[in-house]
């Protein structure tokens, strides 16, 4: 796999120097300002995107939400939960060759909690290569490294490396199986060990409204409140930093007897009813928050 001896020599100097690695929006107003290249490089990623992709900026807003995380070029960057890779292709091309993107994968037994059968299940035994095999084929010339792990196995050797963590709408199905397994504690206590001192982690997720009921709002419905997210993360000893709205989507108002699957692009529950389909389309994708934590510095 290309890059590989490259990969292991970034792993080992972030590991070294992960004590004085400042927080990614802790730096002097001279990095700041180079960082404006930075940014608009990724206006051209964004740019040169196929048409699909380019529909869902509307929702997703990956040029803010990076921005507002602190994403930058050569950094070490974590994403959860990273399935076919929307957010992994723009990331590689802006973090670049200094960098490197490490997916994480949820704890095997978390996926026995959906029913799969035991081959599916039984095929992520073999994850870690076959996601980075992939990632590796999405990056081009000048774009980042990748290497993988799945949650409650996080090597040894990539404790202290991350610069930020992405769970970008991963949490929900986390917090839902928490009682059958610890899931969500063991994902925040692996994204704690990763990141250096300072590092960020940045949240996107399903956003439920105060007023609906915990039990709604356990991520079975794929919906969190913002005030168990951060009390999740808290507990988990990071500190929370922010949040910006630039996520929110206000024509999202689900009742008690929604689940955010109903929106696009699932459409769970109007494949065969057009009629609602454009109702659902007219919402847009869901109502999410975005929030950021930062481990400390010591």
């Amino acid at each position: 796999m290309k890059k590989t001896m490259a990969l292991m020599a970034m792993l080992f100097l972030a590991a070294c120097g992960s004590e004085s690695t400042p927080a990614p929006d802790a730096a002097p107003a001279e990095a700041q300002a180079e960082s404006q290249p930075a940014a608009a490089d990724f206006a051209a990623i964004l740019d040169r995107q196929p048409d699909e992709v380019k529909a869902r900026y509307q929702y997703r807003h990956p040029e803010e939400t990076m921005a507002f995380f602190g994403i930058e070029p050569g950094m070490v960057v974590v994403e959860a939960l990273p399935g076919g890779g929307w957010y992994s292709k723009l990331m590689l091309p802006l973090l670049g060759a200094d960098g490197l993107l490490i997916g994480a994968d949820y704890p095997k037994a978390l996926f026995q909690e959906f029913g799969w059968d035991e081959a599916r299940v039984a095929a992520k035994d073999t994850w870690v290569a076959d996601w980075t095999a992939d990632a590796d084929g999405w990056s081009g010339d000048g774009d980042a490294g990748v290497a993988a792990f799945q949650m409650g196995a996080l090597p040894a050797e990539m404790d202290g490396t991350a610069d930020a963590v992405l769970f970008i709408r991963a949490l929900h199905n986390l917090a839902r199986f928490e009682e059958k397994g610890g899931h969500l504690t063991t994902a925040l206590a692996d994204m704690h060990r990763v990141l250096k001192p300072g590092g960020i982690v940045g949240v996107v997720q399903h956003h439920a409204r105060d007023d609906m009921s915990d039990a709604w709002a356990d991520g079975g419905n794929g919906y969190l409140k913002t005030g168990f997210v951060i009390a999740q993360m808290e507990a988990a000893g990071f500190e929370y930093v922010g949040s910006s709205d630039i996520n929110a989507n206000p024509n999202d108002q689900p009742t008690e007897e929604d689940f955010v699957w109903r929106l696009p692009p699932s459409l769970q529950t109007s494949r065969d009813n057009p009629e609602l389909a454009d109702e659902m389309r007219a919402i847009g994708e869901s109502n999410r928050m975005t929030l950021k934590f930062r481990k400390p510095a010591s």
